[in-house]
This record gives C-alpha cells, sequence and structure tokens, in this order.
C-alpha cells in the first residue's frame, strides 16, 4: 500500500507544496509588481514630462509674448516717430510757404515802391520839362514878334505863336502816336523843322534889330524847349520798346564779337580734329590693305580686279567680302583650315568633356559591340559571319528612322 493510501486510510491528509508552482506564483507576482513598478514610473514620467513640456510651452509663450510686447512698442515708436517726421516736415512746408510768402509780399512791395519811385521821378521830369518849354516860349516870343511886327499887318504877329504852337502840337501828336504804337518820327521831324525855323527867325532879327547874345540866346530857347521836350518823349519811346541804352549796346557788341570769336575758334578745332581722323582713317586703311596684300595675296589680287569691275577705286568692305567667298568659299575670317581645325578642336573638348576623373577615353571604332549573326564556323580559323536574309528580325520603324537620322549628322560633320 502506497502512502496516499495510507494517509487516506488512516482519516487526514497532510498537506503538500508544489515547487513549481509556487516559483510560478512568485514570478506572475514579481511580473505584476514590476508591471505596476513599469506604469508607475510611465506615469511619473509622463507626469515630469508633462510639466516639463508645460514649463516649456509657458517659457515659449512668455518669450512669444514679450517679443509680441516689444515689437508692438517698436511699431508704436516707429509710428511716433513718422508722426514726429511727418508734422516736422509739415511745419518745415508751412514755414517755408509763409517765408515765400513774405518774401514775394516783400518782393512785391519793393516793386511797387520803385514802380512809385520811377513814376513819381517821371512825373516830374515830364512837368519840369512842360515848364522849361513854357520858359523857353516866354524868351523866344518876343524876338520873334518883334520880327513879324508890322503896323500895316499886325495879324503877322500871330505867326511866332503859330510857329511855337505848332512845334508843341507836333509833339504831342508824336505822344500820341508813340502810346498808339504807330510811326513817330515824321510827327518829331516836323517840329524839330518849326523849331529851327524859330531859332532863324529870333537869331536872324536879334542880330539886325538887338545884339548877338539876345540873337543867341533866343535862338537856343526856340530849340532848347521843343529838344528838351522831345528828350522826354524819346525817352519814354525807348523806354516803351524796350531798346537799350549806349553802354548796353556797347556790351551787346563786345558780347557778339566774342562770341563770334569763340565759334570761329570752336570751328577751327572741330575742322582740325575731323582732319586728324580722317588722316588717322586714312593711315589705318593704308596699314590695313598693306596687310590684307601681305596675308592673302591671292584674295587681294582678285579684290584689288572686283574694285576695278565695280567702279571703286579702293578696295571696300563689301568688296572685300565678295572676293573673299569668290576665293576662298567662306566668310572674312574663315577658310577651309580654320574650320577644319575648330572640329578637330570640338572633337577634342567633347573627348575631354566625357572623361571621367582619372581615366583617359577610349576610342570607340564601332558603334555596335557584338554580332547581330550566328559564326558561320568555329575554330582557330574564323571566317566574318555573312549576313542573310532572316538572320536578324527586321528593325522596327522608330529605330530605322533614328539610324537614317544619325547616318545624316555623321555625313553632314565629315563634309563640314
Amino acid at each position: 500500500m502506497s502512502t496516499s493510501a495510507l494517509e487516506k486510510v488512516n482519516g487526514y491528509a497532510e498537506p503538500r507544496f508544489d515547487p513549481v508552482e509556487l516559483a510560478e506564483a512568485d514570478a506572475v507576482r514579481t511580473e505584476a509588481e514590476a508591471k505596476a513598478t513599469a506604469l508607475r514610473i510611465e506615469a511619473e514620467g509622463k507626469a515630469a514630462a508633462e510639466k516639463i513640456k508645460a514649463a516649456e510651452e509657458a517659457r515659449k509663450q512668455k518669450i512669444a509674448n514679450d517679443k509680441a510686447e516689444d515689437r508692438a512698442r517698436e511699431e508704436q515708436a516707429a509710428r511716433e516717430a513718422r508722426i514726429a517726421k511727418l508734422n516736422r516736415e509739415r511745419a518745415e512746408e508751412e514755414r517755408a510757404a509763409r517765408d515765400a510768402e513774405e518774401k514775394a509780399a516783400a518782393e512785391a512791395k519793393a516793386e511797387e515802391v520803385h514802380a512809385a519811385e520811377i513814376y513819381a521821378a517821371e512825373e516830374q521830369w515830364r512837368k519840369y520839362a512842360l515848364r522849361f518849354y513854357a520858359v523857353c516860349s516866354v524868351v523866344a516870343l518876343p524876338v520873334q514878334i518883334a520880327a513879324f511886327y508890322n503896323p500895316k499887318a499886325l495879324w503877322l504877329m500871330a505867326a511866332p505863336i503859330m510857329l511855337e504852337g505848332g512845334a508843341w502840337v507836333v509833339l504831342k501828336g508824336a505822344r500820341a502816336a508813340a502810346a498808339s504804337r504807330r510811326p513817330h518820327w515824321h510827327y518829331r521831324l516836323i517840329a524839330w523843322c518849326l523849331a529851327f525855323i524859330a531859332a532863324s527867325i529870333n537869331l536872324w532879327h536879334g542880330l539886325h534889330a538887338f545884339d548877338p547874345a539876345t540873337a543867341i540866346g533866343t535862338a537856343f530857347a526856340s530849340i532848347a524847349g521843343p529838344g528838351v521836350y522831345d528828350l522826354h518823349e524819346h525817352g519814354q519811346i525807348r523806354k516803351r520798346d524796350g531798346k537799350l541804352t549806349w553802354r548796353q549796346r556797347r556790351a551787346q557788341r563786345a558780347a557778339e564779337r566774342k562770341a563770334a570769336v569763340e565759334k570761329a575758334a570752336a570751328e577751327e578745332r572741330a575742322a582740325a580734329e575731323r582732319e586728324a581722323k580722317e588722316k588717322a582713317a586714312a593711315e589705318r586703311a593704308e596699314q590695313l590693305d598693306a596687310m590684307r596684300a601681305e596675308e592673302f595675296p591671292e584674295v587681294w589680287d582678285h579684290a584689288v580686279r572686283l574694285a576695278a569691275a565695280l567702279g571703286e577705286t579702293t578696295v571696300t568692305a563689301p568688296v572685300w567680302r565678295r572676293a573673299h567667298i569668290d576665293i576662298e568659299g567662306a566668310e572674312p575670317g574663315e577658310s577651309v583650315d580654320v574650320i577644319r581645325g575648330r572640329n578637330v578642336a570640338a572633337r577634342r573638348i567633347a573627348a575631354a568633356r566625357s572623361e571621367a576623373p582619372g581615366n583617359t577615353p577610349i576610342k570607340v571604332t564601332k558603334a555596335q559591340g557584338a554580332n547581330q549573326m550566328p559564326r558561320t564556323q568555329r575554330g582557330p580559323a574564323r571566317k566574318p559571319p555573312v549576313r542573310r536574309k532572316g538572320d536578324t528580325q527586321k528593325y522596327v520603324e522608330a529605330a530605322r528612322k533614328q539610324a537614317a537620322i544619325a547616318a545624316r549628322k555623321v555625313a553632314i560633320e565629315e563634309q563640314s
């Protein structure tokens, strides 16, 4: 009988512990504790990370708020500066406008004062001329009346008044003509003729009836009165017409002479420069002709004959171009050797550009790397393959067109 059976027979069962189950329970408990610890640590880490993130976000937000506040203050300061600048500019413009208005008003006032002074002076000058005319008439009339005195013809004594008054009336007519911008020279000429007639009468009668002083004085009075008044009117006419004074005309003539001398000197300089340029151009043309004759003798000889045939005395650019095309077959500066050298250089450049760093270009003799047809013989004495119908498949239409285009390009490059 086994031990378990004896235990059951005896009526009691002795407790037992399985080590495997205990180990599994410990492992489960340990695993649960580890998971709980990991969850706790993870939760604490997340909480710490959230706290750190919240602090970082708060710091960033504070920095952003500070930047926004600084930017707002800067914008406000810039706005205030712009407003202050606009206010200063407006104040300066207003002050400049006020200064300009004050200056214009002062200039206008000065012009008015000057015009008033000129008008007063001219009016005074006119009054003095009229008074002087009247005085001269009073001085000259008695001798003229004495010259025309005839007891049998008293009415002749009105002739001196006619002469002096006629001169006065004609001078007033000259003033009216000048005011209306009409010819006035004949009025003034008549007035001077009347004045000289009156002066002649005074001089003749004074010498015969009185003394020379009386004759000369009265003759001068007959001329001086109308002369002074005409001088006044002459000044007014010159002022109205804007005529220059003697000094101004002299300065103008001097300036015109100076300008003429300067113009002649400038023309001489321009002629000398033009002559020098033409001489330099002729020397360059002779040098060019000598170089062409030395470097291209065949083309030069043909160009000379062609110029003569076309009626040109020199080898011009069109003649040289045509001669070069006739002899060399290309434009001036081009020839067979130049074109070939350029093509060789272009191929070398293309080969150098296709070369990888550290390698040398490999010359490709055939574009086809392998035979498209099977060899007819194996062994050491191999014969080249022979193409027969059906050996290879036909090219598609696009491949045939591309091959034709490539063949044409190669032919064009070989010809050039």
